[in-house]
């Protein structure tokens, strides 16, 4: 009977922690995935250049700011390069960007599409542009590029950039230069359809206390053009996607619990039933009800932690087995799995020991002598 009370509990247990371990993962991957779509904790999406107030209350609350423009625009190669155009999407930024992931850009490699990550952006006065645009205007590296009245050096190939987005400007080839030269272009104008963004990064306790003054501003009336960006609204869709397979999961573990939880109660009264003769033999021999409570409850508990411990242990070995089986949505590495599924999966076995395991056996106490 102990043996059975062992296997049911380690069971539930390996059912539970197993999807607990993987859900945290798919938690924490979703959640640094979407601040580097973002490209920060939350952004403030403008038309027009972000209001003193937004960039003064994130200092207030000690977070880092980032502001990066971006519109649709006519490049250009020189003359000497044939001089043909291309609808860009030009983007300037700042030197701290992006606050959440990193850009790629091309190695000493003309082959290479990975790319290597780096904490760099444009220098003044130089412009990083993506492939197509390249090839589209018979440019290399080292070339030149007209943007309105300005002149900048092609440096780097873009491979990636963690907040590009989805939207109809982000599909033209992707040029960015520093938000210094910007003015010199010529090409922001009052009629320009230009979209500020506003980023912040920080403490997840600053960043709600900024994002609530950020939502009760949005309030008012008067503020119009702005919208607020976070990790919520980071990716709707692979939220989904992955809320309903954890959903699914917990359905089966929660199955296989209730059955571990019938075979921890159907042991249970085995066991007490093969020892009430003992019982009642302890009782005559003087032994109180409370001593036998304790010698019970004792060789229970150790069995229900050492279930528990067993259980664990295969349930984050199983967690594996369901990561596997869902690479084909998760395209990304999934962070390692926190503590709290630990705690968890104790407290079901202890759970499951004491609501249907200790039931019968406290009612050997009561036996008469």
């Amino acid at each position: 009977e102990m043996r059975l009370l062992l296997v049911a509990i380690a069971l539930g247990v390996t059912a539970l922690s197993s999807v607990a371990f993987l859900a945290d993962r798919l938690q924490a991957g979703l959640q640094r995935d979407a601040a580097q779509l973002l490209g920060g904790d939350a952004v403030v999406v403008t038309d027009q250049p972000p209001a003193s107030a937004w960039l003064e209350q994130a200092q207030a609350q000690g977070l880092q700011g980032v502001t990066t423009l971006s519109f649709p625009t006519m490049a250009r190669a020189p003359d000497e390069h044939g001089g043909l155009s291309r609808l860009v999407a030009l983007k300037g930024v700042e030197a701290d960007y992006p606050l959440r992931g990193r850009l790629r850009v091309q190695g000493d490699d003309p082959d290479d599409n990975v790319g290597v990550s780096t904490r760099e952006v444009p220098s003044p006065g130089q412009a990083w542009v993506e492939p197509a645009l390249l090839e589209a205007l018979n440019l290399q590296v080292g070339d030149g590029l007209l943007l309105g009245q300005s002149r900048l050096v092609i440096s780097r190939v873009l491979l990636h950039e963690p907040d590009r987005g989805a939207g109809f400007m982000n599909f033209a080839p992707r040029v960015m230069v520093h938000a210094r030269d910007l003015p010199g272009t010529g090409l922001v104008q009052p009629a320009s359809r230009v979209v500020w963004r506003f980023a912040v990064s920080g403490s997840p306790a600053q960043v709600q206390r900024y994002t609530e003054w950020v939502e009760s501003r949005l309030k008012d009336p008067s503020v119009r053009g702005v919208r607020l960006e976070t990790l919520e609204a980071g990716r709707p869709e692979m939220r989904q996607t992955l809320d309903r397979a954890s959903k699914f999961l917990h359905l089966v573990a929660l199955l296989a619990t209730l059955l571990s939880a019938v075979a921890v109660a159907q042991a249970a009264r085995a066991f007490a039933l093969r020892r009430l003769d003992d019982c009642a033999v302890y009782r005559v021999l003087g032994m109180s009800q409370r001593s036998m409570a304790w010698m019970y409850g004792l060789e229970f508990l150790l069995a229900g932690l050492a279930a528990s411990a067993i259980g664990l242990a295969l349930g984050y070995g199983v967690h594996h087995g369901f990561a596997w089986l869902l690479s084909g949505l998760v395209d990304t590495a999934l962070p390692p799995p926190r503590g709290w599924p630990l705690l968890q999966g104790m407290g079901t076995g202890l759970t499951l020991l004491m609501a249907f395991g200790l039931p019968p056996i406290l009612q050997l106490v009561q036996v008469p002598p």
